[in-house]
């Protein structure tokens, strides 16, 4: 069986990050054999907006691979733990002899506490076992930002607003963690430099920038898609116009 974690230069907006990185992505939504949803807070919004078939996504092979690693997931969770946990000890051991630290984003394209999952499986807390590697997310569940916030020195979560879960955002970002908003502005438009109050920083330009600005804030991201889907996405509230 193949790799879980792509390195991150396989993906458009990871490859401008500031540091090495690596990736997992699954097959959103409800796309598997089982009918389970792997993003369990996503809302219309996100589901119109969703980058799954974006870029390298949209080849079927693609696809196929994704889905693949997400059955291997639902069918035998602990050999899945065990076989990503293999994963890690080799990139903290490539970042230990490099003298790098790599950023490892596990929920590319779904919203599962993989932290936690190792944790109760295999007895190892990978956020104190692997010092070279720094963990990022974002994440529709308020409750794994509360449950991760004074951890973020380690792993850093931002909450990703949609047209449904707007008090939630504002929690997370009265808590200290950032939160994304995805705008209607197409590709090379201006961001606002403000919104509700916090500072907007451009999500558009890596995607690791959460690991070196703390505390609370926007990511701005633009929408991804036509100038009809994205008016949709306004007028069901998913993007914030500008």
């Amino acid at each position: 069986m193949g790799k879980l974690l792509a390195v991150g230069t396989t993906n458009a907006k990871t490859a401008k990050n500031s540091r090495a990185s690596a990736i997992m992505y699954l097959a959103p939504h409800i796309q598997n054999s089982k009918g389970i949803n792997i993003c369990p807070k996503a809302s219309e919004g996100c589901a119109l907006a969703c980058l799954y078939k974006a870029g390298r996504g949209a080849f079927n092979s693609v696809q196929t691979a994704r889905i693949n690693k997400t059955e291997r997931f639902l069918w035998d969770k602990q050999k899945f733990a065990e076989d990503l946990y293999a994963e890690l000890v080799k990139l903290n051991r490539k970042a230990e002899k490099t003298g790098e630290q790599i950023a490892v984003r596990l929920n590319g394209t779904s919203d599962l506490d993989f932290i936690g999952i190792i944790n109760r499986r295999l007895n190892v807390d990978v956020l104190d076992e692997f010092p070279h590697l720094v963990f990022y997310d974002y994440t529709k569940i308020v409750g794994k930002v509360r449950k991760y916030i004074d951890r973020s020195d380690r792993y850093r979560i931002t909450f990703s607003r949609a047209e449904d879960n707007h008090d939630d955002a504002m929690s997370a970002l009265k808590i200290g963690a950032p939160i994304s908003v995805v705008f209607g502005v197409q590709k090379n438009g201006n961001l606002p430099k403000m919104w509700n109050g916090y500072k907007v920083l451009d999500g558009d330009t890596s995607d690791d920038l959460m690991i070196d600005n703390k505390g609370a804030y926007v990511i701005g991201l633009r929408f991804k898609g036509s100038k009809i889907s994205m008016q949709q996405g306004v007028d069901n509230g998913f993007v914030v116009q500008v």
